[in-house]
C-alpha cells in the first residue's frame, strides 16, 4: 500500500506497486493515513483474501505458525 498523499516523497510508481502486486499474487490499494482514504477498504479486502484463502483450504487456522502469518500480513 502506498500513500497517495505523500506524491511528492513517492520512490516507488503506483504502477510498479501494481506490477509486483499482481506477480506475487498481492492485494495493491494505494490508502492514505492523512485523509483515511482507502484505509478500511485495506482492512475489509485483507480480511476478504484471508477467509477465501482459508475457504481454499490455503490455511489452516489450527495451524500455530499459519496464525503467526496471518497476524503478520493483517498488521503490514
Amino acid at each position: 500500500m502506498w500513500f497517495f498523499d505523500l506524491e511528492s516523497r513517492r520512490e516507488v510508481k503506483k504502477e510498479e506497486g501494481e506490477a509486483f502486486a499482481r506477480e506475487h499474487g498481492l492485494v495493491f490499494m494505494e490508502t492514505s493515513a492523512k485523509t483515511a482514504a482507502n484505509v478500511e477498504e485495506a482492512f475489509i479486502n485483507t480480511a476478504k483474501e484471508i477467509y477465501e484463502k482459508i475457504q481454499e483450504g490455503v490455511f489452516d487456522i489450527n495451524n500455530e505458525v499459519c496464525l503467526c502469518i496471518l497476524f503478520s500480513i493483517t498488521i503490514c
